[in-house]
């Protein structure tokens, strides 16, 4: 699948926030994910980031294409992630590591699609009162 530099950057930020929401004060309700990420330093963010771009990028890439509706996001069943997660799979893990590893990495995977923003129309993007 070809995503704009924003698209990939949104699901990047989308995946580490997925990432986020499971420390104990976001799940207990004392932060806010959003206010977290917003408190993290350039270097913590690029830590996590990195770590899951190993992860997430790939797979991001690798996924089929598919027609994208202006207005809507690309969406992918369950089905197609995990295919696409297994195609680029290189750990060498037991069968239930593995299937954990997958598992987690589909989760992640949907957390990105998710925060990919809807497609803009490009003949929208095109101001029809400037001469050009």
């Amino acid at each position: 699948m070809r995503f704009t530099e924003n698209e990939m950057t949104q699901a990047m930020a989308g995946a580490a926030k997925s990432v986020l929401a499971t420390r104990r004060d976001v799940r207990r309700g004392k932060r806010d994910v959003d206010e977290l990420w917003e408190s993290m330093d350039r270097a913590q963010r690029y830590q996590l980031l990195s770590g899951l771009g190993d992860q997430v990028l790939p797979v991001l890439v690798a996924l089929p294409d598919v027609k994208v509706a202006p207005g809507t996001r690309p969406s992918y069943t369950d089905r197609e992630v995990l295919a696409t997660v297994e195609s680029v799979a290189t750990d060498d893990l037991g069968r239930v590591r593995r299937a954990v590893l997958l598992r987690a990495r589909v989760a992640l995977v949907q957390a990105a699609l998710a925060a990919v923003p809807p497609r803009l129309d490009p003949d929208a993007l095109i101001d029809p009162d400037s001469s050009g």
